[in-house]
């Protein structure tokens, strides 16, 4: 922790999510080979407020980390090119990634905040192909961080950070000190659109290898997915004239 007005280091967790979601045959799960992924949008949003913190003198460095197969390196590319000074890939491919989930991704990102000496974590606040909403507040609990989730405004003094939440009841403000998690809700920020520069020079930028054994992460996971469908088609609808025939359909399938 700095007593200046600089965080060293923040790391920010650009994961990416399936843009086609199919069940196998067997309904062991979804199809992961060649199929596109793209950076989760949440993690988008937390990447350009890491981003927005840096241009602000805030942080002297942003590391982007994925955890995945190898299109897991096109995803920090993208955050590259947003910003993000260098990046990290942590290897995880096979029936290892199949089962890849909140509680593996939080060791992870656990012990590699410990090893950058990292002051700052960002997530996105959720994924949007399992919508887990559990990495950061995982993270947070191993490390025995303090944690501002669902962030909608974020401001940094020092060694201090102040988080607007956004909860069921309105917004909540709350002030935590480094170092903490923090996850991105929609309002926090409109990512921007990399450049075709910036993308040119993301190419440059350093992306380090490293495998879960690496940091000594054990990935067994603890869930057994027993089956996996896909959502029952949905039959279409039936217009009708008046009230009354409203009401005769309702009673002939048995809803009221």
């Amino acid at each position: 922790m700095h007593s200046n007005r600089y965080c060293n280091r923040i790391i920010v967790l650009p994961f990416s999510v399936l843009l086609e979601i199919r069940v196998k045959p067997d309904n062991s799960g979804v199809v992961t080979d060649g199929v596109k992924h793209s950076m989760n949008p949440f993690c988008e949003i937390a990447v350009e407020e890491a981003v927005k913190l840096k241009e602000k003198k805030l942080i002297k460095e942003v590391v982007a980390v994925s955890c995945g197969p190898q299109q897991s390196q096109e995803t920090i590319r993208t955050a590259l090119a947003m910003g993000a000074d260098r990046g990290i890939h942590v290897e995880v491919a096979g029936k290892d990634y199949e089962t890849l989930g909140p509680l593996q991704v939080s060791k992870i990102m656990a012990a590699l905040a410990k090893k950058e000496d990292a002051q700052l974590i960002i997530l996105g606040k959720q994924a949007i192909d399992d919508d887990c909403n559990q990495t950061g507040q995982m993270t947070a609990a191993l490390l025995d961080w303090p944690q501002g989730t669902f962030a909608s405004e974020v401001s940094l003094d020092g060694d201090k950070v102040k988080v607007v939440r956004e909860i069921d009841g309105g917004l909540e403000t709350i002030k935590i000190s480094t170092p903490a998690v923090l996850t991105a809700d929609l309002r926090l920020n409109t990512p921007r659109y990399a450049t075709l520069p910036n993308i040119m020079k993301a190419k440059k930028k350093k992306i380090a290898n490293v495998k879960p054994a690496d940091l000594g992460v054990d990935l067994t996971s603890r869930l057994e997915v027993l089956k996996v469908e896909e959502p029952p088609q949905r039959q279409a609808g039936v217009k009708v004239e008046t009230v009354e025939d409203l009401v005769g359909k309702l009673k002939e399938t048995g809803r009221i």
